[in-house]
């Protein structure tokens, strides 16, 4: 028989799922998901620009710029300026660790259901 589940740790994932919900949108796109895997070898203080993005994923101007639009709204990327340039880097400190959170939190009530 499942152990009981801590009404606890069931609002806290409620909660966590819900803060993530703009994440799992955004990532959830496969053009998301290459440029998030262009970007992971840079910093914030490298970061790359829309070109060499467009270059690294193979979408046009526009389609990235929508892409990082999303990306940025979901918190998941920083946008750097230094004059009339933009640099992109992946903002693993934010919201990734939202998601690292909502694991660990699902984790906990699957071994209170399974001992």
């Amino acid at each position: 028989m499942a152990n009981q589940i801590s009404t606890e740790h069931l609002s806290i994932a409620r909660q966590n799922f819900a803060e993530c919900q703009t994440m799992f949108v955004a990532l959830g796109d496969e053009s998301r998901q290459q440029i998030i895997m262009a970007l992971i070898g840079t910093t914030c203080e490298t970061g790359l620009r829309v070109g060499e993005i467009t270059k690294a994923v193979n979408l046009s101007r526009p389609a990235v710029s929508h892409h990082l639009k999303v990306l940025r709204d979901a918190g998941l990327i920083n946008q750097r300026k230094d004059g009339t340039m933009n640099f992109y880097s992946v903002d693993i400190r934010s919201n990734f660790s939202k998601l690292t959170n909502l694991i660990k939190i699902i984790e906990k009530l699957q071994e209170e259901t399974h001992g």
